[in-house]
């Protein structure tokens, strides 16, 4: 998701760095510490505008999120909601998918969520999906052996990548939805993205569970 640039929003997220880590390497292995209790710790990569991760602190006040977006300009929209609307149990990271070791131990996350990534359509670019086999082997190492990851797109072809890339790796998939809104899950949080264009055609949702599948 692009915006247009804002150029005050480094500054106004530099001025709250109780929301916005500013030397997020320091918690590594000491989430608990910074939220301040022993709840469940779920990472959304790419926040968008911020309302999937929100509403979800909000609706879960037992389970604390923490948002990774690289874009100034998406991030700071994140903030100015939490402005208004604090919320105990949500942290903020300018970064990228590519550095969560940096911030987060082995084993220390209990859920991912890949919301709407770019899907990166030129081959010459897979690296850079956030389902490619190199993020996933990240996946695998900052999450806990009962560790879960969502997936949402409306693209087919990065939905079929990332199924082929996932299992793969030898995940366990629990959940495919080929059209999340006709199956009607009660339980859904919609991100910006999701609500505008989820008229234009079907929204698909994986989840997987990263426990080893136990064989009999």
């Amino acid at each position: 998701m692009r915006l247009r640039h804002k150029p005050w929003a480094k500054d106004l997220m530099d001025s709250h760095p109780e929301w916005v880590l500013d030397h997020p390497v320091e918690w590594r292995g000491k989430w608990h510490e910074l939220f301040g209790n022993e709840q469940p710790l779920h990472v959304e990569i790419g926040t968008g505008k911020g309302q999937f991760i929100v509403e979800m602190a909000r609706l879960h006040p037992t389970i604390n999120f923490v948002g990774v977006e690289l874009q100034e300009s998406v991030l700071v929209v994140v903030l100015q909601k939490l402005l208004d609307d604090p919320l105990p149990n949500v942290r903020l990271l300018h970064s990228n998918g590519s550095e969560l070791t940096q911030y987060f131990n082995d084993g220390e996350v209990d859920q991912i969520y890949l919301n709407f990534s770019d899907p990166w359509p030129k081959k010459r670019h897979a690296k850079r999906r956030l389902t490619h086999p190199l993020f996933i082997k990240t996946y695998k190492k900052i999450l806990n052996e009962n560790g879960q990851l969502q997936l949402k797109t409306d693209n087919r072809k990065l939905f079929e990548y990332s199924l082929v890339s996932f299992n793969a790796t030898g995940l366990h998939l629990t959940e495919v939805s080929l059209d999340l809104h006709r199956d009607q899950d009660p339980d859904n949080v919609m991100t910006e993205y999701e609500q505008k264009f989820s008229p234009n055609g079907p929204i698909y949702r994986a989840r997987y569970q990263f426990k080893p599948v136990e064989l009999d």
